[in-house]
């Protein structure tokens, strides 16, 4: 017997499958095709707490004589609720729904169906500790998170359906770890675990990285233009090379953890980074390392750097003060405003209210002056004669 085994299956795998095999002591005569099996792989909504993007695994298999029933119809009894689908045809389907029911043909047989380890738990996650900076001959750290107790948790390198490490009877959190890293420790990494309440094992956590330097290759060059000195708005070119080993290309900043770009070589192993339209904020230190070619994820250590002054522009002809100089012209503008409207409303109400008793005192009906008054000056004056 030959056994065929499809790891970690997607929706992707759903499909028809069938074999043959070659005649013994014959030249590769095949026999006739066997009977057809179906796999159908569909995803069901998340469990409570899950991640949407990570919804429970159902995989049903499907064994049936197809040649005998070409339109078979499978129906899933439940209670009062019954579910059909063709063969070969998509339909979305829960664990609730197939999980400790009778699934029977309408050919006038029983269909042979198989559930396979059903996704009831949700995904743990993995980091790396440190993340950054590891060289050949440093020590990692794999830190699997669990969102429930497990029975065990195991660290994959991703893409290989064997574990490479195991935890038995973990709460919360597994550790891994990785000494001596080496050229082959430089690939991507994932974690399962093996849920107790509820039980079932989980899928496989996205992928994290284990970048490592290797400092016996020899770092990029590096080289800025048009100048290290440019006014606000330019564009600048830095370009990264190195023939032999490069790969592909980073361009770190100076107080960046992460690369802030990348770039393919051309041929003859260079690699342009333009930043359009700078400012103040792109000034700072660059440099370059690469990923080395052929290789996993070993890069080059950093190179040397080149340092960008990015210049404000200068005020334009005519403007000595600047905006805060114009900010206060403007206040002070407001304020000498304001007292000049004050004097000119009360000039204005003293003019009218004089106008005002002059008309009054030369009315006709006004009281004239006293003629004791009068005569009182009159003599006055001949006294002082």
């Amino acid at each position: 017997m030959a056994t065929f085994t499809l790891f970690g299956v997607t929706p992707a795998n759903t499909s028809i499958y069938w074999c043959f095999y070659h005649i013994a002591d014959t030249y590769l005569l095949p026999s006739g095709l066997g009977g057809r099996v179906m796999l159908k792989v569909t995803w069901g909504p998340a469990p409570p707490g899950a991640e949407e993007s990570h919804g429970n695994l159902v995989v049903v298999m499907i064994a049936s004589d197809v040649e005998a029933c070409m339109e078979i119809t499978i129906v899933v009894r439940q209670l009062t609720k019954e579910m059909k689908w063709k063969f070969g045809e998509e339909k979305a389907i829960t664990v609730a729904d197939l999980e400790g029911e009778d699934v029977v043909s309408d050919c006038g047989r029983p269909a042979r169906q198989q559930l396979l380890s059903p996704v009831l738990v949700p995904r743990p996650s993995l980091s790396l500790h440190p993340s950054q900076g590891v060289s050949l001959g440093d020590n990692v750290t794999l830190r699997c998170h669990l969102p429930q107790p497990a029975a065990w948790v195991r660290l994959y390198q991703y893409q290989n359906a064997t574990y490479i490490k195991q935890k038995d009877k973990v709460q919360d959190m597994a550790e891994f770890s990785l000494t001596g890293i080496k050229q082959v420790d430089a690939v991507r990494y994932q974690c399962q675990y093996q849920g107790l309440a509820p039980a079932g094992t989980s899928q496989k956590s996205d992928p994290v990285e284990l970048e490592v330097t290797d400092h016996r290759y020899p770092p990029p060059g590096i080289s800025l233009s048009p100048k290290e000195h440019v006014e606000m708005g330019s564009n600048i070119t830095i370009q990264c090379w190195n023939k032999e080993y490069g790969a592909s290309f980073l361009l770190h900043k100076a107080g960046h953890s992460a690369p802030i770009q990348h770039q393919e070589p051309d041929d003859g192993g260079t690699a342009t980074f333009t930043l359009f339209g700078v400012t103040p904020a792109d000034s700072g230190t660059y440099r370059c390392s690469y990923r080395i070619r052929s290789c996993c994820l070993l890069f080059s250590p950093l190179g040397d750097n080149v340092t960008l002054e990015v210049i404000p522009r200068p005020a334009p002809p005519g403007d000595n003060g600047g905006a805060s100089r114009d900010l206060v012209a403007a206040v002070v503008g407001r304020w000498v405003a304001a007292i000049v409207f004050i004097i000119i409303l009360t000039v204005s109400v003293l003019l009218v209210d004089q106008r005002r008793q002059m008309q009054s005192d030369e009315s006709p009906g006004a009281t004239p002056r006293s003629p004791e008054v009068v005569q009182f000056q009159v003599t006055d004056v001949s006294t002082a004669l």
